[in-house]
């Protein structure tokens, strides 16, 4: 091996060790530097090494002392979960939604407004200025901002730079620059339920495969498959949606008819109450014999997409979305009803509800950014 190559491997090697302490203090509340040592079957001055990096670079910090430990007390390490931020943004027929993460993924802080989409250049000048007006409402350092990531109701190319369908919003072929041109920060554009289940699989390290269906103005799907989002071939698997329930029955935005999507977006069920879902929720919880009807309708089509999915993947269930965010009180009524259909009487725990009972979409999309930023550290 060449003095070159020597060089090269152990600087690869400080990387991977700085990047393995790292990951370990960010799954954990923090740390001393015996602690991860041991864990990690790394020296301490090795250790010592790489945490001063991290501490000279501003992503861990000093957290106190750890209690008597019998002699003098070791100082406790953790990450600085606002050394960067992402803002993320759901655009949607009637809102806008922005949200800032942090690298911990939490939200820090988000802002709803109602606006209409209209592909002109006043709108895009007023995303600039919400993405402004967010930055400066959660106080966020703009040269701490890694990217602003856009999630759109439309399927996005494999550079997240093109959206080549999108009928929902008549906008098909609007590019990232579009949508970015009164943004000053890298933009990507990706599928709103792409982003919606990333922001679900992210925060779920025990998980390697799964599927999460988006229940919101339209219906998504997202598969997670060995730790990653799984495209398909022409970047549409997961599109639950357009699976047809009845071929006779109504006409979907793509044309064609019995989508489940007809069946399932949350608009079947606002649309009874003037667009206002938790309306809906609200008669439904009172015991509205109208609303309840309405309801086991709706849940009798969701159990046919989850047993479909079930049978395909054989893996857990998200379920998110609009609708998602109630699900809870009354996943124990879908359960049954997909029990009902399920041909090998398989155990129902893998079917869950969502943890991002809202904003997942535009919390998924900041994802991505959070997610590059610490797979380079």
């Amino acid at each position: 091996m060449t003095d070159l190559e020597n060089i090269a491997t152990n600087a690869d090697i400080k990387l991977l060790n700085r990047k393995r302490i790292y990951e370990l203090l960010f799954s954990n509340a923090s740390l001393t530097k015996p602690e991860l040592a041991a864990q990690l079957s790394l020296s301490l001055p090795t250790v010592h090494a790489n945490l001063t990096t991290l501490l000279d670079d501003g992503l861990v910090q000093e957290n106190g002392y750890r209690g008597n430990t019998g002699g003098r007390n070791a100082k406790d390490y953790a990450i600085v979960k606002d050394a960067r931020s992402a803002i993320g943004l759901d655009i949607t027929r009637h809102h806008v939604t922005a949200v800032a993460v942090n690298v911990a993924g939490d939200i820090i802080d988000m802002i709803r407004t109602r606006r209409d989409f209209e592909f002109s250049d006043i709108y895009m000048q007023r995303l600039g200025l919400l993405v402004d007006q967010l930055i400066v409402q959660a106080g966020i350092s703009r040269n701490r901002i890694l990217g602003v990531g856009l999630g759109v109701p439309g399927l996005v190319t494999e550079d997240c730079k093109r959206i080549f369908y999108g009928k929902i919003l008549d906008f098909e072929g609007a590019t990232v620059e579009d949508f970015s041109k009164y943004i000053d920060f890298k933009c990507a554009l990706f599928n709103d339920a792409k982003a919606a289940g990333f922001a679900e699989f992210w925060h779920q390290n025990e998980m390697q495969d799964a599927f999460y269906i988006m229940l919101s103005s339209n219906v998504g799907g997202a598969i997670y498959k060995g730790g990653n989002i799984f495209m398909g071939k022409n970047w549409c698997a997961g599109e639950i949606g357009h699976v047809k329930i009845d071929h006779n029955g109504p006409l979907c935005y793509c044309g064609q008819h019995g989508c489940f999507d007809c069946y399932c977006a949350a608009t079947v069920l606002a649309n009874k109450y003037d667009g206002n879902l938790e309306a809906f929720f609200k008669d439904l919880n009172a015991g509205n014999a109208e609303a309840r009807l309405t309801w086991d309708t709706y849940l009798e089509h969701l159990a046919k997409a989850v047993n479909t999915i079930r049978l395909l993947f054989d893996c857990p269930i998200i379920i998110g979305g609009y609708v998602g965010q109630y699900l809870d009180s009354w996943l124990d009524d879908l359960k049954e009803k997909v029990r009902t259909l399920d041909s090998f009487n398989t155990p129902l725990n893998d079917v869950r509800t969502c943890r991002f009972k809202k904003e997942s979409i535009a919390a998924g999309a900041a994802l991505y950014f959070i997610n590059d930023f610490l797979e380079g550290i």
